[in-house]
């Protein structure tokens, strides 16, 4: 498979689907074979990034291909990945309805079925950090934990995590429509009814063993 393509498109989908602006925002992959992760360039519009500018590094955030200055936020993808064996794709967003969370430092709730099957847990806010920095990085794994598949950056974004590039794509759209929902439930004066952790635990195990074709 051609890791760099991947970045490349996966820039250009996130662009594109309003899960961030300009060039804000980073995605990395890892190649669970070598070993080696590939990330998005720093500060390039996700547009004009080609397969030339993904930087490719070791875990230990050793450059082993690549000219360009990788994301700010190489340590805290690195962190996740040796954190969480489960995890080879993470895409750092900055939706709007997120970051209104975000900018609160509140969790995002699991209100819907779609959020209770596939976002591993409560979206939970880490505390604050500088970007780029070593504090940020420890926050997000301690907030991610050992089971969570999204976390939110306090007044920064989200982050969100998966086996396969196309799993953190959906989970990054399920966490935005979930704040969205969670949102507009609060600004009409509402309460979200909740779901209780047995049936989150139903719904968790549905969309893991059952759900789709051939399961």
């Amino acid at each position: 498979m051609n890791f760099k393509k991947l970045i490349v498109e996966s820039g250009k989908k996130m662009s594109g689907s309003g899960l961030t602006v300009e060039t804000w925002g980073n995605i990395s992959f890892r190649d669970k074979v070598t070993g080696l992760v590939y990330l998005t360039p720093s500060a390039m519009l996700y547009d004009t990034i080609v397969e030339d500018d993904v930087v490719v590094c070791t875990l230990d955030g050793t450059i082993v291909e690549g000219e360009r200055k990788p994301t700010i936020e190489t340590e805290m993808h690195l962190s996740v990945y040796r954190n969480r064996e489960d995890v080879n794709a993470i895409i750092h967003t900055h939706p709007i309805y997120s970051m209104v969370y975000a900018s609160q430092g509140k969790d995002i709730p699991l209100i819907i079925d779609e959020a209770a099957q596939i976002l591993g847990g409560i979206c939970r806010c880490a505390d604050y950090a500088l970007p780029g920095s070593g504090e940020l990085a420890d926050n997000c794994v301690k907030a991610l934990g050992e089971e969570s598949n999204t976390c939110l950056l306090h007044s920064h974004g989200a982050v969100c995590v998966a086996g396969d590039m196309e799993g953190a794509f959906k989970i990054a759209k399920v966490l935005e429509v979930t704040a969205q929902i969670h949102y507009m439930i609060e600004a009409t004066g509402g309460k979200p009814a909740g779901i209780s952790d047995e049936n989150i635990k139903i719904m968790q195990d549905f969309a893991k063993n059952s759900y789709g074709q051939g399961k």
